[in-house]
């Protein structure tokens, strides 16, 4: 066993994948990031709300008030040296910090494919990308032109648990026996041209894209593995991700996707987009002195970074099961639920308010958009975690106020996948004196219902 696990690590392989891969990573990274500045969001989600939900664990990040306009342009100029390739050791873990910060500042936003780039841009730290078609190659006029193997095959990996993991998720019966949510979303989208009172409406069609949801995630990587079927996966890839992109507004993952899924092609198909790009800089590689091509690429300090690599997957495929060391239905306490690659599974709605008690018998209710934005708000509805975070806010302001003894109370009711909404928290808990943790929050009231699979 020991001798295979070398032998592969001695493996080498083309290095225009990586190259190619960066490319498009730094370009989709830097659109990103001017896409969230264009829509305002810099604004409306970091600046203007008076309080942001934390990350237990790290609740000492920060908003940076207008310098977050900085952090996105460090963010984004870091995506830019990425994808040249331009002091790339540098530039990947300044991304990977810089988005990383921005996505902890507040859990709000939280959706999987921004977890998914944190991770992917960590990895990409220990990975030579730089070392092909790269503007470090082009200064030090030496560049290589075979990599390791594992470290294109580590990339392939992480996408295949991204998909494999949200397969095995929809593995439940309201996905698949009740076609829930889709069945609440999709006739919604009777505005969508010739399909939006058509299939849109059919109950037959909404069973049909959840089982074919369910099985896509899970054979997807093995069919782009397979090279007899990698081109038939990828026209799959494309359509699919397309046109979860016209149904549902979210953002860039599809395309993220779409462009992730290139490195499983072999290396000639890479060669191809970068003789383009070649052509595309012809005046500047015209007076380019030139370069002295190697043969394979050392990994430094690979005795450091093969046990972190092996470290970061052991942890991409053990921390979407954590859900299990906690009791009751995961989609009813989410205890477990984020960074689990669950995407999609649940339309859940929540109507949750407060009230304050003092030691002196007062009482009163608390109108929760004096503190939250509309989006907060939402989110804050259903999720306990955030109840359990605003209600410590709210016992924090009003004591600030003057208040002595300082309860909080809240009444929340919450509707899943289609039933009808039921008592949520337990009324009787004074959430102020509750702290957050990563044990089981005994307040959460029972789901009346079951919900069965994985």
């Amino acid at each position: 066993m020991n001798f295979s696990i070398k032998t592969y690590l001695n493996k080498i392989t083309d290095a225009a994948p990586l190259a190619v891969f960066r490319i498009g990573f730094g370009i989709m990274m830097c659109y990103g990031m001017l896409r969230y500045w264009l829509k305002g969001w810099i604004e409306t989600v970091y600046i203007q709300p008076k309080f942001h939900f934390k990350y237990y664990g790290f609740e000492w990040v920060k908003t940076l008030g207008d310098y977050t306009y900085l952090l996105f342009i460090i963010c984004g100029v870091s995506a830019i040296f990425v994808a040249m390739g331009y002091k790339y050791r540098l530039a990947i873990i300044t991304f990977f910090l810089s988005f990383t910060y921005i996505e902890l500042m507040d859990k709000t936003v939280y959706l999987n494919h921004y977890y998914f780039i944190s991770i992917l841009s960590f990895l990409m730290i220990f990975l030579p990308a730089n070392q092909y078609f790269s503007l470090d190659t082009y200064h030090v006029k030496i560049s290589y032109r075979t990599i390791p193997n594992w470290t294109i095959d580590c990339i392939k990996l992480l996408l295949g648990i991204v998909y494999f993991y949200a397969g095995l998720a929809k593995i439940n019966s309201d996905w698949l026996l009740r076609a829930q949510p889709l069945k609440i979303w999709l006739p919604s989208k009777y505005d969508l041209p010739l399909i939006g009172n058509t299939l849109m409406q059919q109950e037959w069609f909404h069973y049909a894209m959840s089982w074919s949801g369910m099985l896509y995630d899970l054979l997807i990587p093995f069919f782009l593995l397979y090279k007899k079927t990698r081109i038939p996966a990828f026209i799959l890839v494309v359509f699919f991700h397309v046109f979860t992109r016209i149904l549902f507004p979210i953002g860039m993952f599809p395309f993220v996707m779409i462009v992730s899924a290139l490195i499983f092609f072999e290396a000639p198909f890479h060669h191809k987009i970068i003789n383009k790009i070649k052509r595309l800089l012809g005046f500047i590689s015209a007076t380019a002195k030139p370069i002295q091509y190697k043969s394979a690429y050392t990994v430094r300090y690979s005795k450091l970074v093969l046990p972190i690599v092996g470290l970061f997957f052991v942890l991409q495929l053990l921390l979407p099961f954590r859900y299990l060391l906690y009791p009751g239905e995961l989609f009813w306490t989410e205890e477990g639920y984020r960074l689990s690659w669950r995407v999609m599974l649940m339309e859940k709605m929540g109507n949750t308010t407060f009230k304050i008690k003092d030691d002196q018998g007062n009482a009163f209710l608390v109108d929760n958009s004096d503190f939250l934005t509309p989006l907060q708000e939402k989110q804050m509805s259903f999720q306990p975690d955030f109840i359990l975070e605003y209600a410590h806010y709210l016992g924090d302001h009003f004591t600030k106020q003057g208040h002595k003894g300082v309860q909080v109370y809240t009444k929340s009711y919450v509707a899943l996948n289609g039933r009808l909404s039921q008592l949520f928290i337990d009324e009787s808990v004074n959430l102020y004196q509750e702290n957050e943790s990563f044990k089981h929050k005994h307040w959460i009231l029972p789901f009346t219902d079951e919900i069965k699979g994985l």
